[in-house]
């Protein structure tokens, strides 16, 4: 059972029903991407723990898998005793849907380095945080994903509208932020984190990217860093997701600055910059890879085969009816490159709606001016 249906969720049931799963698709509304493509489906808000222990007891899932954060989790315990497997585990699937939670794990029982942070239920608190975190800081909902509600303050006149903006932007009905001090990076990476039961924790090739609102535009893999600073990074992911347990892919995302690595969020599943690895760029893509750990088939080695870059498709205005697209065969025109379009039935400013993947022997930086081109190519109406 898949608790969240987008386009991640999509890729994910794709790779499972390649080594012969079942899959019932879960979501807050008809025809998600995963949904398209799954055995069945189910429709509930699952923010409401009764609608979800009503399908789980329907469908008697073996396995279930999160892939959003507006979820019950807390019924996730409940379920792995009556023996049903939660990937990757009920305690990460509860503490990592939550910023405050896994931060403070992060920092204070794993010790990793952080940024500076303190966290606010209301304005006043948020005003008393960003005095001690500084200015520039960074304030985010504590429930949210691919970067919804995320703002920077930099004046004092900023303070009210980063509350605003991340109320708004906040899943769930948890209403709360993390103001953090602004981190002085070179680059940030995903580090994909694979953990098995019976195999070695590995680590996926670094991928860097490039943010706007909060949301990532552009990510390309391998990212060029030193061996020193990736060692470090991946040290720190080992050792956070030991102390969640459990199976599966893990998007691990590092600040890499002059004074350091510093851990910045953790996803129990495949990432939004991943996507990149849809362009064959590894062994197994991330889905693959996360579907193999969760059917405990074992992955004994991770191999970069190729360059490799993506770049995202947005819509532009909202339509409530089924999008059309238009420019899609010009995208045709280029070698050693791909186009997927996640078949979301409607559309809002910004949404992610598809993306291009170029991939081979070039430059990466010449993969991702690439890859923005094929994606320049497609209109969303």
């Amino acid at each position: 059972m898949l608790l969240g249906s987008g386009e991640l969720g999509k890729e994910f049931v794709i790779a499972c029903q390649r080594l012969g799963q079942y899959i019932v698709a879960v979501d807050s509304y008809v025809n998600a991407p995963a949904m398209q493509v799954a055995h069945e489906f189910e429709v509930i808000n699952m923010l409401d723990g009764k609608a979800l222990d009503n399908i789980v007891a329907k469908h008697k899932p073996d396995i279930i898998v999160p892939e959003i954060e507006a979820i019950r989790t807390e019924r996730f315990y409940d379920y792995e005793a009556q023996g049903i497997q939660i990937v990757p585990s009920a305690k990460a699937a509860n503490y990592t849907m939550n910023r405050k939670a896994i931060r403070d794990l992060a920092a204070k029982e794993v010790g990793v380095k952080t940024a500076t942070y303190r966290y606010a239920t209301s304005f006043e608190e948020l005003k008393s945080g960003v005095e001690i975190c500084g200015m520039p800081c960074v304030v985010k909902p504590l429930m949210s994903s691919s970067g919804k509600g995320q703002s920077v303050i930099k004046t004092v006149e900023d303070i009210e509208k980063a509350w605003a903006f991340a109320l708004q932007g906040s899943r769930g009905d948890l209403m709360e932020v993390i103001v953090e001090e602004f981190v002085d990076f070179e680059y940030e990476i995903t580090l994909l984190t694979l953990t098995q039961e019976n195999g070695k924790t590995l680590f996926c090739p670094p991928i860097g990217h490039r943010q706007e609102r909060g949301d990532y535009q552009e990510s390309w893999q391998p990212m060029p860093m030193m061996e020193t600073r990736l060692k470090e990074a991946q040290k720190m992911a080992a050792d956070v997701t030991a102390a969640l347990g459990g199976a599966g892919i893990w998007g691990v995302e590092f600040f890499i600055g002059k004074e350091g690595v510093y851990f910045s969020e953790l996803s129990p599943r495949p990432h939004d910059t991943g996507m990149v690895t849809l362009g064959n760029t590894q062994n197994f893509s991330e889905f693959e890879l996360h579907a193999r750990a969760v059917l405990k088939i074992p992955v004994p080695k991770i191999t970069l085969e190729k360059n490799g870059a993506s770049a995202v498709i947005l819509a532009e205005s909202e339509n409530t009816s089924q999008p059309t697209y238009r420019g899609f065969n010009q995208t045709t025109n280029y070698t050693n490159s791909n186009c997927i379009l996640f078949g979301k039935p409607t559309t809002r400013p910004y949404r992610r709606m598809g993306v291009a993947l170029a991939f081979g022997n070039e430059s990466v930086e010449d993969l991702v001016i690439k890859a923005k081109q094929i994606a320049k190519h497609v209109q969303v109406n």
